[in-house]
């Protein structure tokens, strides 16, 4: 994509934007399970329930339940495995980090006269870390077929050698930049090196296949909402609420991509290996809001329904590259390339647009001695847009995500036991694949238990939660697409501090 500014300090330039893909519309698009620990150990099924701190992140009118004013903070242990099977090679890879999963508070006003039907108001304001990007994930084997010299050539075939040859690379598209690391690693060649009209190009990797590649991705971050809430109740029968919400994003993503062969050397000199290393720095904020209502049907049965808006997220990417390549002639020395143009691109905001989401809730309590609760929630993943939409760069992307995303549910199903000041919990979560395939990422399963304990006005609520998932996403989106099969697994620890007031 072109860029329309031309500032160059100390190594910044600034423009558009770069290559976005589906992948990152769907980062920012999906939520982890966060919350107090007795919303963990329920896999988060309060959408009917209300009587909690994260419950009003899924259903807003679930403050009107409270009956005293409550604060409370939370925090997380996150321990991540990523097993990779890469054409058959395993490798494994652990992230552990500690968590602010939650803080905040509740106060409910009350209105003494029997004859008001509208006879409470709660506002509240509560912070939560809705998604912990620290993660780690290495891959490593043997591709029989594929070279990353393809992901070269996939951007430079059309461009004219000229526009890599006779323009800076700050001041190149990005689909320009990518060919001029291809073209200065020697790691393609252009078919009539003397014409700088030239728009096609060849591998200089030797054929021959069986090319051992690795790839690593750290990642670090997170997604953050502070939510401002208020919600009133009717004969403590009927509960509506509503949240604004404040989103904040702060990814960064380093990955290395390494690859060697030993194919047979020719007259010219060829490539030997390579590393290709990639850094992304994704920063902004976003706005949405949220509606909701609950109702007793009967003393013990509620139903709950919650609407979610899109998110529109303003983000800003930094993106920096580097390259070096061995490569080798028959019977001559290795020669080595250093490609780094010590530059960040710097790149103008853009509009992110993530769906919205309904969710759907029951609930029946035992009286005073337990409840049984099911959310049901769906998003159309395939809604996600990059704006402006008008935007040449865009457009592809946006046609990506409305082909390869879909419709996806989400079902979570908790229960608590209470002896005396004792509470037992479980939950059960499930989420479906946004991808039509299944395979890119696929299902969701999660478990999780825990139990909570009251000393009267304080509460004190410990939860385990455990998550698996699948998914195969290729190292690079265009060119070598091939990727590896990654088995990730989430345990998860919660303690929260409870005061009543």
């Amino acid at each position: 994509m072109k860029k329309i500014l031309f500032l160059f300090i100390t190594g910044l330039t600034v423009s558009v934007s770069h290559s976005q893909e589906v992948s990152d519309a769907v980062r920012y698009a999906q939520d982890n399970l966060t919350g107090t620990a007795r919303f963990r150990a329920m896999s988060g099924a309060f959408g009917a329930v209300g009587g909690d701190l994260s419950a009003i992140s899924v259903n807003p009118a679930g403050s009107a339940v409270f009956n005293n004013n409550q604060v409370g903070i939370t925090l997380s242990n996150q321990n991540i495995k990523n097993n990779s099977n890469y054409f058959g090679s395993q490798l494994s890879e652990k992230e552990n980090s500690f968590i602010l999963n939650q803080a905040g508070g509740v106060f409910v006003f009350k209105d003494g006269n029997p004859n008001n039907g509208w006879n409470k108001i709660a506002i509240g304001a509560t912070y939560e870390n809705t998604n912990n990007f620290d993660n780690n994930i290495a891959s490593a084997g043997t591709n029989p077929t594929n070279s990353v010299a393809n992901y070269f050539l996939a951007y430079a075939n059309g461009i004219p050698l000229g526009d890599i040859t006779g323009i800076a690379y700050r001041d190149q598209f990005y689909d320009e930049q990518q060919a001029y690391f291809g073209y200065y690693g020697h790691v393609i060649n252009p078919v009539n090196e003397t014409s700088n009209s030239n728009t096609e190009y060849t591998s200089n990797v030797p054929a021959g296949g069986n090319y051992y590649q690795e790839n690593t991705v750290y990642t670090r971050g997170y997604n953050s909402k502070v939510s401002f809430n208020i919600a009133t109740s009717y004969k403590d029968r009927i509960y509506l609420g509503a949240n604004l919400n404040v989103h904040v994003t702060d990814y960064r993503r380093t990955t290395s991509f390494y690859e060697d062969n030993d194919n047979p050397l020719e007259p010219t000199a060829t490539i030997s290996n390579l590393r290709f290393n990639n850094d992304l720095y994704t920063y902004g904020n976003g706005f949405s809001f949220q509606l909701g209502a609950i109702a007793k049907v009967t003393e013990a049965f509620r139903l709950g329904l919650a609407y979610e808006s899109n998110t529109w997220y303003e983000l800003y990417d930094e993106v920096s590259q580097s390259l070096t390549t061995t490569r080798q002639a028959n019977g001559g020395p290795e020669l080595y390339e250093n490609v780094n143009p010590n530059v960040v691109n710097v790149y103008e905001s853009y509009t992110l647009q993530t769906p919205a989401k309904f969710t759907f809730s029951g609930a029946y309590v035992f009286g005073k001695s337990g409840l049984i609760s099911v959310d049901y929630s769906i998003k159309d993943y395939s809604n996600t847009k990059f704006k402006p939409t008008n935007d040449a760069g865009f457009r592809g992307v946006n046609n990506d995500i409305s082909n390869q995303l879909t419709n996806a549910g989400e079902l979570r199903v908790g229960a608590e036991y209470k002896i005396k000041q004792l509470s037992l919990r479980g939950g059960y979560r499930f989420e479906g694949s946004p991808y039509k395939n299944g395979t890119t990422i696929e299902d969701l399963n999660s478990y999780s238990g825990g139990l909570g304990y009251s000393f009267g006005s304080t509460k004190l609520d410990l939860a385990y939660s455990y998550l698996e998932r699948k998914s195969n996403q290729g190292f690079f989106s265009r060119g070598l697409t091939d990727g590896a099969n990654i088995t990730s697994k989430l345990n998860n620890v919660t303690l929260t501090l409870l005061f009543e007031l």
